[in-house]
């Protein structure tokens, strides 16, 4: 199970931890925040 990503010089992303917990995990936010990188990055 995926429990942490780190995304580190991607894209507009300097540094970045995002930790997972168990079950359903949603991204949101308004347009231009990022979740499209973050999936780019998986």
């Amino acid at each position: 199970m995926l429990t942490e990503l780190q995304i580190r010089n991607f894209a507009l992303i300097d540094e970045q931890t995002i930790e997972f917990g168990p079950g359903l995990n949603v991204l949101s936010g308004e347009t231009g925040a990022g979740k499209s990188i973050v999936l780019q990055a998986l």
